[in-house]
């Protein structure tokens, strides 16, 4: 589904599709299978099909593309919050070939194309080096296990832009093997009714490891759970003792838990964005 977005990293979402199948921990609250439950849709798994769209649905990037070429300002457009393009399901390879059309089509559009199957991305792509300019390769990376399996491949991509979406963040994360081949990294916590609580020690040390290395540090969300220090709600998960300093997370919903970290939201964009991105793109 086309729309402005509410995903705080991005101006637009596209999805090609709806429906996939879950392959790590990051899955296991997908956020995305409720909301297509919800919606009466049984599209995930192996052997589901998938839902796909209209011509009009299609159109919608033109016309994001003819509107930042009248503001002479690029958009973002993140795909795809619904599905994995890299999901290696024959039932989906004619929309796929469509995008990738469509990304040739909207060069004012920057691409967002994040997966949990980097290994993919190479073999589905028509792609040469170096990619287009307007596609931004990244991956998800919800703890080291998968840190360490994803990011070496996802560092191979001949993009601009390699960035990592730390979430649901649920474990500490070494990310500095990897962060001079990393242009940009987003952090975050879990929603929804299962939601699994992220320990603020977790994300500030990826903060000091993208403020060391000089990598744009974007924190998305808190989550379903947020910190707090004090031991006065009745449903509270302690995390850690300091000397007298306890920390608690307080189950308070996504919008009540807010981003700010350490008094500040973090809102770091790639260098390439904050200059305008005025690249010229073939």
């Amino acid at each position: 589904m086309g729309q402005q977005s509410t995903i705080e990293w991005t101006d637009h979402t596209f999805n090609p599709w709806w429906g996939c199948t879950k392959i790590s921990p990051g899955c296991t609250h997908c956020y995305a299978e409720t909301w297509s439950e919800r919606y009466g849709h049984d599209i995930w798994g192996p052997r589901k099909s998938r839902r796909t769209f209209s011509e009009q649905h299609w159109q919608e990037p033109l016309r994001w593309n003819r509107l930042a070429t009248q503001q002479g300002h690029r958009m973002r457009v993140f795909c795809a919050s619904m599905a994995d393009v890299f999901e290696d399901n024959p039932s989906i390879d004619s929309e796929r070939h469509r995008l990738w059309s469509l990304i040739a089509e909207t060069p004012m559009l920057d691409w967002l194309l994040l997966t949990k199957r980097p290994e993919n991305m190479l073999r589905f792509t028509p792609w040469k080096d170096p990619w287009p300019s307007n596609i931004w390769a990244m991956t998800s990376v919800e703890n080291q296990e998968y840190a360490d399996e994803r990011i070496p491949t996802l560092i191979q991509i001949p993009t601009i832009i390699r960035g990592l979406s730390v979430e649901p963040l649920l474990g500490p994360v070494d990310l500095r093997p990897w962060l001079n081949h990393i242009q940009w990294v987003i952090v975050g916590g879990e929603s929804g009714r299962e939601a699994r609580p992220i320990n603020p020690l977790w994300v500030r040390d990826i903060r000091e490891q993208c403020l060391t290395a000089k990598v744009p540090f974007f924190f998305k969300q808190w989550g379903e759970w947020s910190p707090i220090t004090s031991d006065t709600h009745a449903f509270e998960h302690l995390l850690h003792t300091n000397n007298d300093f306890r920390e608690y997370m307080h189950r308070s919903g996504k919008k009540a838990s807010g981003r700010l970290l350490d008094d500040k939201t973090w809102d770091a964009l790639p260098f390439v964005v904050e200059a305008e991105h005025s690249m010229k793109i073939p």
